[in-house]
């Protein structure tokens, strides 16, 4: 007795500890709350901050939560060509193979050494990775009939990949959503599994040598092997981030992926689908050994001998420490942890995510039955998460993200080498810093050597950060680095370096004769292909382009409105004048995709997209506070809805200020009745108290310090009950949301109806990218055919008839109401 009650509290210690270290901290940071992921936990990943864009302080409104990696996914195959804005899932044809020399598609023919070592090497040449498709899997058991089964000579295999751009780099999306009735893909995935049970049955050695990605299905193909080998390279990663996509590892991962690093590991890569690189890889044992590029092959051949004449020892299951057996392996131990896994996911989700709960079900069922029936659950779970409306959304996301990788215009880019940057500030600095990682030549440039100065320390902090989290390592912090050249207007030689530049992006105040000016001095020194484009994020770019005595070259003159903090916002407006070339389109395009944006696209209108289709939201959280709905409800509602955060937090987070500036701007634009409603004295006024927001620890909220909870103080109090006439509101969730919504969804249909945005497929990465819209919901137009256009009109049609015209649906809405078509597929 004396000795269990030492043990539950010991496991309750090493719990409070270890698992809250390991699990509750890295998910916490990782799990999906948001993208994203695009679009990482879960499904989407957590900005540090939330930004609104003004005028005066160059910030954005932007969410915290957004596809992960441009919404990382099974798949990393670029797109090969453009795609229509919003086609119905169907599945790739695939070119007719003509066996001739070569036996196979999607491999190379199998080689065998002299020492009984086959070596089999996938590579389909018409992609530019390897994917794991139904026609591979297929192929695969051709192959194997054909040239490995039956052959005696066949002591041990090495699988390998011909291709420079990785291992396999997960399944082919597009499979899974060709298969109309998902219950189809229980015995397609049975056949695969199938498979890999019979290589294992053959009883020989298998080695997986791995370079680059092995993703989804890829590590899964590994996982069944008896030894990983993988090269030290910057591009080799390994991950199972099929929970971006709404779906869990369906070729047995979640169950051997846990046997063999234990179940703390494996449910943070699950669940936060994180991509692990090769060192981390080692230690937690997910790979044997960890080699040069050029010494993978050779390595994993000797392996393989070794394997097969017993001078190797097959891999085993890293040996767990004391408190990881205490915490996986004992009843109470693993009471409380998955009480803390589901705690950790209930948190960051919301409840909106059915994959992670699927995988923590996949996993549990396994430990307790540990013979075939676990695979069939597994099977079954993921043909039940490809099923539902989630999955559907996040894969829409994925394939927009793909889609959009290409310029409608097919226009060639001028070749880029240097980008000079225009203002230090946190702007400049973040947009600076981003091009120089991907090799750009950079010059920094502002008015005195003190400015320029705080840019570099801002890049310089930020790449030794990473470095500290071993992200980056200190030679390509110094190759970075060594790419940046600071310069002031008292540098003599700045004219000199200007005069090699091929693309120069302005990121100062926002003032039109200062751009303008900007453009005069820029013209005079550099070559006439240059382009120039501003980061505004209100004034016109056609003003800012307007031929005269500053601006000579208008045609090369384009907007590029990025979102801050730079370096962890994906998205990237490009905004054309009407008299911008294609050629400088094409450009800032070009080297946005570079930079590891997603770039949208958009019209040269007041707003732009994503900060046009704010402006009616801030305007009906001004009436809803004016009617009297309490502050606390206004934000849990949205936050149910699926924002990052609520709209007061929002405000209070990015600048009463800031949202008071561009909600009035707005208003002011030609938005017209889509702006009225509210009342933005709400605001005005908040600013003429000096309450703004959390950087004052004043706002709707008071501040008392980094750990203490923000409260509602009397003062607040006191102006709400003044502002409010003393009003109090019992309004539903549901009506809040509504409205919310309503006045987001109006002005996003808006822009598609006045071509500001081509199709919605941009409209829907812009407001999940953006400002953190929903991602399980697919972005504003999936969102609108999975809620039904109809409906949606009916009901913007009843808030019509009660609070008035800016709820009227604009015309677009009323006809695919009439129709009953959707905006993505039939």
């Amino acid at each position: 007795h004396h000795f269990r009650t030492r043990r539950r509290i010991i496991v309750k210690m090493l719990l409070s500890s270890a698992v809250r270290k390991s699990l509750a901290s890295s998910l916490s940071r990782q799990l999906m709350g948001q993208q994203s992921s695009l679009l990482g936990r879960t499904a989407i990943s957590r900005a540090a901050s939330v930004r609104l864009l003004d005028a005066n302080h160059t910030q954005h409104l932007l969410a915290s939560k957004h596809l992960s990696s441009a919404a990382a996914a099974i798949q990393e195959e670029p797109a090969s060509k453009p795609s229509p804005p919003s086609p119905p899932p169907a599945a790739k044809e695939e070119t007719p193979f003509v066996p001739s020399q070569r036996k196979y598609k999607h491999f190379q023919n199998v080689e065998l050494t002299p020492a009984g070592v086959a070596i089999v090497r996938f590579d389909n040449p018409d992609k530019k990775v390897n994917t794991l498709s139904f026609a591979l899997m297929r192929e695969a058991q051709t192959m194997w009939e054909a040239d490995i089964q039956s052959n005696s000579d066949i002591k041990s295999i090495v699988f390998t990949s011909a291709k420079e751009s990785g291992f396999i780099a997960g399944a082919d999306i597009f499979d899974i959503s060709s298969v109309q009735d998902k219950s189809e893909l229980v015995p397609v995935i049975e056949e695969a599994l199938n498979f890999f049970l019979h290589m294992k049955a053959k009883e020989v050695p298998m080695v997986a040598a791995i370079h680059g990605p092995a993703l989804g299905g890829g590590l899964e193909w590994a996982l069944w092997c008896d030894y990983r080998i993988c090269t030290d390279s910057k591009a080799t990663k390994l991950g199972l981030p099929e929970v971006k996509l709404g779906l869990l590892p369906g070729f047995g991962g979640t169950q051997n992926l846990p046997a063999l690093v234990g179940i703390q590991g494996a449910m943070d890569m699950m669940l936060t689908g994180k991509n692990i690189l090769p060192a981390k890889a080692k230690k937690m044992g997910l790979v044997d050994l960890v080699v040069a590029p050029q010494s993978l092959e050779s390595v994993a051949i000797e392996t393989a001998e070794g394997l097969a004449n017993g001078t190797v020892k097959k891999s085993k299951p890293k040996k767990k420490s004391l408190i990881n057996r205490l915490i996986e392996d004992t009843p109470p131990g693993q009471n409380l942890m998955w009480s803390k896994v589901k705690e950790t996911v209930d948190k960051n989700t919301d409840g909106n995510y059915p994959a992670p709960y699927e995988i923590i079900d996949c996993v549990k069922y396994g430990l307790a039955h540990p013979g075939m029936e676990k695979f069939k659950h597994e099977r079954e779970g993921f043909a039940k998460l490809a099923a539902t409306k989630e999955s559907e959304a996040l894969i829409g996301l994925f394939d927009g993200t793909t889609q959009m990788k290409k310029l409608s215009s097919g226009a060639e880019p001028i070749k880029v080498k240097k980008v000079a940057v225009m203002g230090a500030g946190l702007m400049g600095a973040g947009i600076a810093q981003v091009t120089a990682e991907k090799g750009y030549d950079v010059l920094l440039k502002d008015r005195d050597d003190a400015a320029v100065g705080r840019g570099i320390s801002y890049m310089t902090d930020n790449w030794e950060k990473k470095c500290k989290r071993k992200r980056m390592t200190n030679y390509e912090l110094n190759t970075n680095s060594s790419r940046v050249t600071p310069l002031s207007d008292h540098t003599e030689s700045w004219k000199r370096h200007f005069a090699g530049a091929d693309l120069v992006i302005e990121a100062v105040f926002e003032d039109l004769a200062l751009k303008r000016k900007i453009i005069q001095q820029v013209e005079e020194v550099t070559p006439d292909h240059c382009v120039f484009a501003t980061n505004t994020s209100a004034i016109p770019i056609a003003d800012i382009a307007a031929p005269g005595e500053e601006v000579k070259r208008s045609e090369n003159v384009v907007g590029m409105h990025y979102f801050s903090p730079v370096p962890q916002m994906p998205l990237l407006e490009i905004i054309p004048h009407a008299g911008t070339s294609d050629e400088a389109l094409a450009t800032a395009f070009a080297v946005g995709n570079k930079q590891g944006k997603t770039c949208v696209v958009v019209k040269d209108v007041p707003g732009f997209y994503v900060n046009r289709c704010l402006g009616p939201i801030l305007s009906e959280v001004t009436a809803l506070v004016k009617e009297g709905v309490p502050l606390d409800r206004l934000d849990k509602a949205m936050k149910k809805f699926g924002m990052p955060v609520g709209p007061i937090t929002l405000i209070d987070n990015v600048g009463v200020d800031v949202a008071s500036k561009v909600s009035n701007y707005l208003a002011s634009a030609d938005l017209g009745v889509r702006m009225g409603g509210g009342d933005l004295s709400l605001l005005s006024n908040m600013v003429e108290k000096g309450w703004l927001g959390k950087k004052s620890n004043q706002g709707f909220f008071t501040y008392s310090g980094k750990k203490g909870k923000p409260s509602i103080g009397p003062e607040v109090t006191a102006y709400l009950k003044d502002f409010t006439d003393g009003n109090t509101s019992d309004l539903s969730e549901t009506d809040i949301q509504n409205r919310i919504v309503a006045r987001l969804v109006n002005e996003a249909a808006m822009c598609l109806q006045d071509e500001i945005i081509e199709n919605p497929v941009c409209g829907d990465i812009g407001l999940v990218f953006g400002i953190g819209f929903a991602p399980f919901r697919g972005g504003v137009f999936r969102y609108l055919d999975s809620v039904g256009t109809s409906s949606f009109v009916d009901m913007m049609n009843g808030y019509a008839e009660t609070k008035g015209e800016q709820f009227e649906p604009v015309q677009l809405l009323k006809d695919y109401a009439a129709s009953g078509k959707k905006f993505h597929g039939n």
